[in-house]
């Protein structure tokens, strides 16, 4: 099997599973309990927050422990624009944004009174600064904007924005659960409020995240239980999983540089194959400004499900960046935003890759490719 789909989700380290194996066998305690057993899972809690603080250049205290990307996007986008709806009830976000910030902005704005914009990006998924100057107002109290686009790869210049929401006293949240471990992160001198980090897209286990929430910021809880994280999420906490995160976290920063340069150089590969054995193949995202491991195509023509049933058979995971819902392709909302045609989103293949993958993995996919043109379209080939 040839795996190019690491966007969706990484294998396990070995070296991760190592780390959790212990607290899923011998150090099963709760560790809110106050004997020996729950002392014990709560000082490896202790010890993967403080080296997770380390990793993110954060405090401690500014960690909170989640159940994923999702769970850190809801309890960013809704706790915060709850905590500060006393002093506004305009919120900002992309409309390329993930699922799990674009559906907790709409529930805002369909149930409790919040007044959303939606910004546009341009064709290759960016945000005009101007535009978002315009949008901020003196009633907006949150901006959400991920630092990096997990269908296409594109990478957002958070910089200024940020910079003009701490100027007016707007708070910012990032949703940088496909950024982390390929892009260097400074929590504290990125200037963001608040970071959503997920632990299966850098080689750790699902089921476990982290939100960054930067120290003197309020935030509501959005569940409700025990007193656990400082009294902002409630639960008893994955021990096991919260352990591997920390290590995966360790793992995925170092040698970015060099790991990012190796999969930049296997994408482009990829990318020259496609373009050789289908000519009519267009690029979706920025040419430059994209995440080292992401290459996202549209093949005119052809029918983007097809392509991956066909890919699944040659043994290749990749992923369409669509959604099926009751049974048909919906095309990427993301595509959409950049103005990519219906017909043209719907034939459209996401192949992101990851640490194993290797140069031969390439050609093989690029041979693979040639094959299921000539099947599908033999004319094109």
């Amino acid at each position: 099997m040839i795996y190019l789909d690491y966007n969706a989700t990484t294998p396990l380290a070995r070296e991760v599973s190592e780390a959790m194996l212990p607290y899923l066998t011998e150090y099963f305690g709760n560790p809110s309990s106050i004997h020996a057993a729950g002392r014990e899972a709560r000082a490896a809690i202790d010890d993967a927050r403080d080296r997770l603080a380390k990793v993110l250049h954060a405090k401690p205290h500014e960690i909170i422990f989640t159940a994923g990307g999702t769970e850190s996007d809801n309890l960013a986008v809704i706790g915060l624009a709850r905590a500060r709806a006393g002093s506004g009830r305009h919120l900002i976000t992309a409309s390329t944004e993930h699922h799990a910030v674009l559906h907790a902005f709409e529930h805002l704005q369909k149930n409790e009174g919040f007044g959303v914009t939606w910004l546009p990006v341009d064709s290759r998924g960016q945000i005009d600064l101007d535009v978002f100057k315009n949008a901020l107002t003196p009633e907006t109290t949150l901006v959400s904007m991920m630092s990096a686009n997990n269908e296409t790869g594109t990478i957002q210049s958070l910089d200024e924005i940020i910079a003009l929401c701490r100027a007016r006293g707007v708070l910012f949240h990032s949703d940088m659960v496909q950024s982390f471990g390929k892009i260097a992160l400074d929590a504290s001198a990125s200037g963001a409020d608040a970071i959503s980090i997920a632990a299966h897209k850098f080689y750790g286990p699902k089921g476990a995240g982290v939100l960054y929430l930067r120290a003197g910021v309020s935030i509501n809880r959005i569940q409700f239980g025990g007193s656990h994280e400082n009294e902002r999420r409630p639960g008893t906490e994955n021990v096991a999983a919260i352990v591997g995160m920390a290590r995966a976290a360790e793992l995925a920063v170092q040698e970015i540089e060099m790991e990012q340069g190796r999969e930049r150089a296997l994408r482009d590969q990829l990318w020259k194959g496609v373009q050789h054995a289908f000519p009519p193949a267009i690029l979706n995202g920025h040419p430059t400004e994209r995440l080292a491991n992401t290459l996202n195509v549209s093949f005119p023509g052809l029918d983007g499900e097809a392509l991956l049933i066909n890919l699944d058979l040659e043994g290749i995971c990749a992923s369409s960046g669509s959604a099926c819902m009751v049974g048909s392709i919906v095309p990427s909302h993301v595509l959409l935003a950049m103005g990519v045609a219906p017909e043209l989103a719907k034939s459209t293949v996401r192949f992101s890759l990851g640490k194993q993958t290797t140069e031969a993995e390439i050609e093989a996919t690029v041979a693979a490719l040639v094959r299921i043109f000539a099947r599908l379209q033999p004319e094109m080939v």
